[in-house]
Formats: structure tokens, C-alpha cells, sequence
């Protein structure tokens, strides 16, 4: 007789544990990714938030907003209308130009007029750490209704994992509510999936569609 010669018990068991050190290693590894996201990101609001107050104290005036820009900083840049509002095509543009002239900002930003979207040209706004347009302007796109203010965009293309952890080390944890909320995607937002990012008042980390948005309110 033809004997028939299987695996053993210990052969099946080392064969699960090298599986489960591989998923273990994949999944620390998008841990370390996502991980990375975020401090990328905090990093760049923070230092956009921080020249956005810098400006503010120097010259007592929003940037893009700043009805002086051209006579008090460079005399490239183009005025604002002074009333306290990002809420045109030229000042979303300006904003940018007018900081790093104030050498408050690191980059290169050309001033160009910029709509209320996504779409914003490199040249013109800065981009996120996945290569979308970051954007401050006069709206109310932060989930949760809030009146209309100065908000800045975070760009698109952004997991819900990383929003939910930003929001946890920034502001409340709540996507609907404090200075930091998932983004509605209703005005402009090409691309954004806006209802796959939010349940209920929380991110939606268990669709997770990655192509989520953030808005801050402290503008």
C-alpha cells in the first residue's frame, strides 16, 4: 500500500505564523505611513496657522486682504479691500504671495487669482502632503453648520484614518464640530468624496475612502 504523507501540526503551525508576520508587518507598515501623514500635515497647518497670525501682528491686516500689500510690502503684490474677508478671486491668490513676500512663508507663490476649489495651480497655492491645493478662503464648507469665516482647506486625496488622528491631536476629535471638521465637498470641491468621509458626527474610518478633506475654522 501507497503510504500518503500530509503536513504535520507543527509544519501548519509555522506556516500561520510567518502569514501572521507578514499582515503584522504590513499593517505596522500603513500604520507608520498614515502615522507619517499626520505629522506632515499637522506640521504644514501649523505653520501656515502661525505666518497666517505673524502677518496679522505686523501689519494689522489679513493677508490677501491687506489694502497696503503693494505700497508696505512688495510692490508686485496686488491690494485687498480691507474688509477682513478672503472672499475673492484675486485675494485666495494673494494670500499666498503676500506671506511669502513677508517672508513669513517658505515658497514661491506667483499671486495669481485662484477660484474657491481644489484646482489652484502649484505656482499659486500651496499643496498638501499628497499633492492637492491647499486653500484659504471665505466659506463655510466645515461639516456641522457653522456661519460663514475664513477657513482653510486642507486639499483633498486625504484618508479618513489621518483626518480622524489630526483632529484627535489638534482640535476636539469631532468631525462635525471645534476648529477642525471634515469637509462637505459642497462648493467647488472637485473630486472630493465628501459623503464617504463622515458617520454621523465621527470620520468615517471604516469606508475610508481616501479622498476625504478637512476645513479649519480658526482663520
Amino acid at each position: 500500500m501507497k503510504r500518503l504523507r500530509g503536513f504535520t501540526l507543527i509544519e501548519i503551525a509555522i506556516v500561520l505564523v510567518i502569514i501572521g508576520l507578514i499582515l503584522g508587518g504590513v499593517l505596522k507598515g500603513q500604520e507608520l505611513i498614515n502615522s507619517a501623514r499626520v505629522r506632515s500635515m499637522t506640521d504644514q497647518v501649523n505653520g501656515i496657522t502661525a505666518a497666517w497670525f505673524a502677518f496679522q501682528d505686523r501689519y494689522r491686516a489679513l493677508p490677501g486682504d491687506y489694502g497696503q500689500a503693494s505700497t508696505q510690502i512688495n510692490a508686485t503684490l496686488v491690494d485687498g479691500d480691507g474688509n477682513g474677508q478672503i472672499d475673492s478671486n484675486a485675494e485666495r491668490g494673494q494670500v499666498w504671495a503676500q506671506l511669502q513676500a513677508a517672508n513669513m512663508l517658505i515658497g514661491s507663490y506667483d499671486g495669481a487669482a485662484t477660484g474657491s476649489d481644489y484646482n489652484c495651480a502649484a505656482g499659486t497655492c500651496p499643496q498638501n502632503i499628497l499633492g492637492r491645493s491647499m486653500l484659504i478662503t471665505f466659506d463655510n464648507q466645515g461639516s456641522g453648520g457653522a456661519a460663514a469665516g475664513n477657513e482653510l482647506w486642507s486639499g483633498n486625496s486625504i484618508s479618513a484614518l489621518v483626518l480622524a488622528e489630526m483632529d484627535r491631536k489638534m482640535d476636539d476629535g469631532i468631525a462635525t464640530t471645534g476648529d477642525m471638521r471634515v469637509g462637505t465637498g459642497d462648493t467647488g470641491w472637485t473630486g472630493t468624496a465628501a459623503g464617504s468621509c463622515l458617520s454621523g458626527t465621527a470620520y468615517n474610518v471604516t469606508q475610508d475612502s481616501g479622498n476625504c478633506a478637512a476645513v479649519f475654522r480658526r482663520f
